[in-house]
């Protein structure tokens, strides 16, 4: 395999001199029509990404192939899953697929085969999360646990509280909501004073999740969460579980009453299939949907591998985000699922993507000469139409947008107004915004007049179930993976947040100077 910079492949030149397909004009009356039934890519769990309203067309489309060709897209990712050292930065492996299933050949790793142990560990959560919801692992008052609260920063905090909150009411409705859930992750003592004062301590098992076991953030609040224990008359060691690599420090300790284990190939922000969101989720929802979240984005890593990029829904979703951004001068996203449940889902978006992405050296630490990740954000609809959508509709920059909308919603309860339910008012406004971004509005009065011309695409399914989720999660992850190849960058590293951590350990031992020692002033520090 050959890692080249991007605009030294062939095909750069010929993707730098393609006309970008006119997207109001494609849109309109029947072709627009033909264009959604047309460019639509079956996903995992029964899904659809359609890219209809997007500036490609079967022109592009080819060169857009030729791309994933010539950059070797799918047998860069069969590394991956094979077991080579694609993140080179450290060293490392990267196999958060691996946690849920095997993709190609066994993975042995230092004597060990990577695909058993994360199966044995997902079992031993699976038996420990059973025992906790029959009661055979109780408090000290032999009363059971009702609450697990996870305590850990970015991706150990990010993902799984996003796929907490996009099942927690479809559980209820289907009888599998085990225990409540809550996350600790801001080192600010407001986020932990207020988790802690809307839970009963006595009845809540506290997961602790550092890989290294020397994360400060969550270090902290464990502390914050072991003096609110003992203050309340109660042994820390018997509500407290640790997920951390097994060199740590948290390893095998007698601190906790278990320990599950990670490793080095499980990066923070795609830690989500890993014990980093298997034993909160196993937890709250109990193993069975643990593991449906793990098929369907099997299922989705399955599809990636498809060389042929008009049925392989992440690798075209990754080309054309990649021709937005180097060709059209596409900055932003803006991820907009027409979900409640997915109300957290952008936030773990952004770290996925702009940490992953967000580089300006290759894979060998050598400058690149084009833009590389762009600026993700997102929110809810129809909230967002209240919000930040005045400026996607008539501000200066065009913004590429990615909507997710379900045909049905999880709490199975709805009520006709006017004449249609809230689900069809919430999907009539999907459907309504992508024609309006697309399309326009002419009107002699300027403030009325909508330029159209901007692009988007959609994921629908059915209703957002486990299976639903997991290849959502998928998706995203293996779009994100897909770009950074193309850029060939190392999406599996993150040096951009160490430099202020170490910034601040210096403030916290008073070893400043200049202005640092004068903002550390304002600030109160000292």
């Amino acid at each position: 395999m050959n890692w080249t910079n991007f605009d030294k492949l062939n095909v750069y030149e010929a993707l730098d001199s393609l006309t970008p397909a006119d997207v109001k004009e494609a849109m309109a009356g029947e072709s627009g029509a033909e264009r959604v039934r047309s460019y639509q890519i079956p996903m995992g769990a029964g899904q659809t990404y359609c890219f209809a309203a997007k500036n490609v067309d079967d022109a592009i489309l080819d060169v857009l192939q030729d791309l994933a060709d010539e950059a070797e897209l799918i047998d860069k990712y069969a590394a991956l899953y094979n077991g080579e050292m694609i993140n080179t930065g450290e060293k490392r492996l990267v196999l958060h697929q691996l946690c849920r299933g095997q993709l190609g050949k066994d993975v042995l790793y230092e004597g060990v085969n990577k695909r058993e142990f994360y199966v044995s560990q997902q079992k031993r959560a699976a038996e420990f999360a059973d025992k906790v919801h029959a009661g055979e692992l109780v408090n000290e008052a032999g009363e059971p646990f009702t609450t697990a609260v996870q305590i850990g920063i970015g991706g150990s905090d990010l993902g799984p509280r996003a796929l907490y909150i996009a099942l927690e009411n479809w559980a209820k409705v289907n009888g599998t909501l085990k225990m409540e859930a809550k996350f600790i992750s801001n080192v600010d003592p407001d986020d932990a004073s207020a988790v802690l004062a809307g839970v009963d301590v006595a009845h809540s098992l506290f997961v602790l999740v550092s890989k290294s076991g020397t994360t400060l953030e969550t270090l902290t609040n464990e502390s914050f969460v072991k003096d609110a224990l003992s203050k309340a008359g109660l042994d820390p060691s018997k509500h407290m579980l640790a997920v951390t690599s097994e060199t740590s420090p948290l390893a095998n300790n007698p601190e906790y009453l278990d320990s599950f284990y990670m490793d080095d190939a499980i990066g923070g922000r795609y830690s989500s299939s890993s014990m980093v969101g298997g034993v909160i989720l196993s937890l709250a929802f109990g193993p069975d949907v643990f593991a449906r979240i793990l098929a369907g984005a099997a299922e989705e890593d399955e599809l990636s591998k498809n060389k042929d990029i008009r049925k392989n829904a992440a690798l075209m979703d990754a080309l054309i985000g990649v021709y937005e951004r180097n060709f059209l001068g596409y900055n932003n996203t803006a991820v907009l699922p027409y979900s409640q449940a997915l109300a957290r889902f952008p936030a773990h978006l952004q770290q996925l993507d702009m940490e992953s992405n967000g580089k300006s050296v290759n894979r060998f630490g050598e400058p690149v000469d084009y833009a590389t990740g762009p600026v993700i954000f997102g929110e809810p609809g129809t909230n967002g139409q209240h919000s930040f959508y005045q400026l996607l509709h008539q501000g200066t920059d065009i913004v590429p947008l990615q909507f997710i909308g379900y045909k049905n919603n999880q709490m199975e309860n709805d009520v006709v107004i006017q004449d249609s339910t809230s689900q069809q008012k919430l999907n009539a406004n999907v459907a309504a915004q992508i024609m309006a971004f697309a399309c326009g509005k002419d009107d002699d009065n300027r403030n009325k007049y909508f330029a159209g011309g901007r692009p988007s695409s959609i994921i629908v399914g059915n209703k957002l179930t486990p299976e639903s989720l997991g290849a959502l999660l998928a998706h995203f992850e293996n779009k994100v993976m897909f770009q950074g190849f193309v850029w060939n960058l190392n999406s599996f590293d993150q040096e951009g947040v160490q430099l202020g951590k170490l910034l601040a350990k210096k403030v916290l031992a008073g070893d400043t100077d200049g202005a640092l020692t004068e903002y550390s002033k304002l600030l109160g520090i000292f």
